[in-house]
C-alpha cells in the first residue's frame, strides 16, 4: 500500500516559531573572525555560550550557503512507528533540494514480490523535490541508479505530485532544512542575548563538535517548562564553524526530527524540470 500523504494549503502555526529561531538578525556585517577554538576541559555543564561559540554558531548558515550544493539526510518519525528518510542535496543560492525518500514502519511486515518494490517493512519510496513553498513527489524511474538529482532532471513538472507544507514532522523538518543556509552571518551577540546554550561536546565520525541549543522561541521563560524553556532546536557545530546536525522536538512527539550535513557534493546539479514552467 503506498503512503498517503496528508495535504493542506494552510501554513501551519506550528511550524512558523521555527522561522524566528533559525532567521535571528541575519545582519550584513561580518561576525569579524573567530578567536581560538577552545577546549574547556572542566566545562562539562550547560551553559550560556560564550562570544567565541556565539561567533561560530553564528557563521555556520553562511558556511552551509557558500558550501552548496550540500549533501542532507533527514530522518521524521511521524508516529505509529512510521519513519520517513529523505536523502539528497540542498543548494542554499537557490533555495532549492532534491533526493529521494523513504517510508518505513517498524510494525509493518509488507513487502513486494515486484522487481524494485518495496522491500519488507517499507510503504513508499520515490523522489522528492523541495523549496521555501513547498514540496512534489514522484515515482522514481524504474531501473534507473543514478543520483536523484539526475532522475529528477527527467520528470517534467506535470510529473510531480506538489502540495504546500502541513503540520506533519517530515513537513517542518524540510522547511526548516531549506531555511537553514544564508548568505551571510547572524548576530552572534544577538544570539547569545536570546539564549543560546551550550550543551555538551560531542564527537561524530572521530570530529569533535560543540552542541548547542539555538536561541529560545519568542515569548518563552528561562527555566520554565519540562525543557527548561529551552531552544527545540539543538545545533552540531565544529571548531570552524561548520554544521553537522540539527535536531528539532516537536510537541507530541518522542523522537525529534533530525538532520545531517555531510558536506559539499560537488557532483550534483539540481534540475530545473520540476520548477519549470510553460
Amino acid at each position: 500500500m503506498a503512503w498517503k500523504w496528508k495535504s493542506s494549503g494552510r501554513t501551519p502555526r506550528r511550524t512558523r516559531w521555527f522561522r524566528t529561531l533559525i532567521a535571528l538578525a541575519a545582519c550584513g556585517a561580518a561576525a569579524g573572525g573567530l578567536a581560538a577554538y577552545r577546549t574547556l576541559s572542566d566545562d562539562t555543564t550547560e551553559r550560556p555560550v560564550t562570544m567565541e561559540e556565539a561567533s561560530r554558531l553564528a557563521l555556520s548558515r553562511l558556511n552551509l550557503y557558500q558550501a552548496s550544493p550540500v549533501a542532507v539526510t533527514l530522518t521524521a518519525t511521524e508516529g505509529g512507528g512510521v519513519v520517513v528518510r529523505v536523502s539528497g542535496v540542498v543548494d542554499y543560492r537557490t533555495h532549492r533540494g532534491v533526493g529521494s525518500y523513504q517510508v518505513t514502519s517498524s510494525t509493518s511486515a509488507s513487502s513486494s514480490s515486484e522487481v524494485g518494490g518495496p522491500a519488507a517493512g517499507q510503504l513508499d519510496h520515490g523522489l522528492i523535490v523541495w523549496d521555501t513553498g513547498g514540496l512534489g513527489l514522484a515515482p522514481a524511474p524504474k531501473g534507473d541508479n543514478s543520483p536523484p538529482w539526475q532522475q529528477a532532471e527527467h520528470i517534467p513538472r506535470s510529473g510531480w505530485s506538489a502540495r504546500s507544507y502541513t503540520a506533519d514532522p517530515l513537513d517542518a523538518g524540510l522547511q526548516l532544512l531549506i531555511q537553514l543556509g544564508a548568505d551571510r552571518p547572524d548576530n552572534p551577540l544577538l544570539l547569545a542575548q536570546s539564549g543560546a546554550r551550550w550543551l555538551e561536546r560531542d564527537r561524530i565520525d572521530g570530529r569533535s563538535y560543540d552542541r548547542f541549543a539555538g536561541p529560545r522561541a519568542q515569548g518563552a521563560t528561562p527555566g520554565a517548562g519540562s525543557d527548561g524553556g529551552r531552544s527545540p532546536l539543538t545545533y552540531w557545530v565544529d571548531g570552524d564553524g561548520g554544521l553537522r546536525r540539527v535536531t528539532m522536538r516537536m510537541s507530541g512527539l518522542g523522537t525529534p526530527t533530525t538532520v545531517q550535513f555531510s558536506g559539499r557534493d560537488g557532483r550534483a546539479k539540481l534540475p530545473e524540470a520540476p520548477w519549470a514552467t510553460g
